[in-house]
């Protein structure tokens, strides 16, 4: 996969899908990276032009040192859109790639046409909890950190969820100074005000089992958007798309469908 040196940074990205068709983009979480979609792309309409990307300090991007400012982060996707010449397009941000979608909604409209929030909020945990974690990373490491991620991620049952190891993977494979400046983003952002203020459509997608970003919370931001929908997927916690790929990548399609983006 090739990557797209942009002024101050690389960036790891992926563009698929035939030149003229509708672009959807596609953000991940927290401690991820572009491959949190590889299940989901298959089920996806293959009109689609997509663009999936490591963040910055994440996968194959460069690592800056920390702490970085979610300002920069959407920067880094407006710049990306811009160098694939990518507008009107639709922004999937699950958790962390959420806030920047609608960080990236509020700054650029001729970007965005519609979002899809997953499993994210306008405001994730305070600034002591993240606080909190970095400390915890900076002691003693991602190994140490991820069960408990885990956990919170699928649920009481996390060990026993197929796609677990794979994203457990990911995150301890993760430098933890990436880790910790997409965490420090997200500890200083609150997007209450901003998103309340979007006029777009918007789907958000909760897991019941979240623990993450539970759906009362996923629930919440939709609300700040008038119009938006809101789908609850059963069974599945913070990345649907790993435990309930065929439904997530439904209601994804379905929603496209209606806003006639494909």
């Amino acid at each position: 996969m090739p990557l797209i040196y942009l002024d101050d940074i690389r960036l790891n990205a992926e563009l698929t899908g035939p030149a003229s068709g509708p672009p959807l983009v596609l953000a991940h979480a927290l401690g991820t990276n572009l491959a949190l979609w590889d299940d989901l792309l298959p089920l996806l309409p293959p009109a689609l032009r997509i663009l999936r990307l490591d963040l910055r300090g994440h996968g194959a991007s460069d690592v800056p040192a920390p702490p970085y400012a979610m300002g920069t982060l959407i920067r880094d996707v407006e710049r990306l859109m811009d160098h694939f010449a990518l507008k009107d397009a639709v922004v999937l941000g699950l958790s962390l790639g959420g806030m920047i979608a609608q960080g990236l909604a509020t700054k650029r409209l001729d970007l965005v046409r519609a979002l899809i929030l997953s499993n994210t909020a306008a405001k994730i945990g305070s600034a002591d909890l993240w606080n909190t974690r970095t400390a915890e990373i900076r002691a003693s490491g991602l190994e140490a950190y991820a069960d408990g991620a885990m956990e919170r991620m699928f649920g009481r049952n996390w060990q026993a969820e197929p796609g677990m190891p794979r994203v457990r993977a990911m995150l301890t494979g993760t430098n933890p100074d990436g880790w910790i400046g997409c965490a420090s983003a997200i500890a200083g952002t609150d997007f209450y005000t901003p998103t309340a203020a979007l006029r777009l459509p918007t789907l958000a997608i909760a897991g019941a089992n979240d623990g993450t970003t539970p759906p009362d919370l996923v629930r919440e931001t939709a609300n700040l958007i008038p119009g938006s929908q809101f789908r609850l997927i059963r069974g599945a916690g913070h990345l649907p798309l790993i435990e309930k790929p065929a439904e997530y990548a439904a209601i994804v399609s379905t929603f496209l469908h209606e806003i006639g983006h494909i």
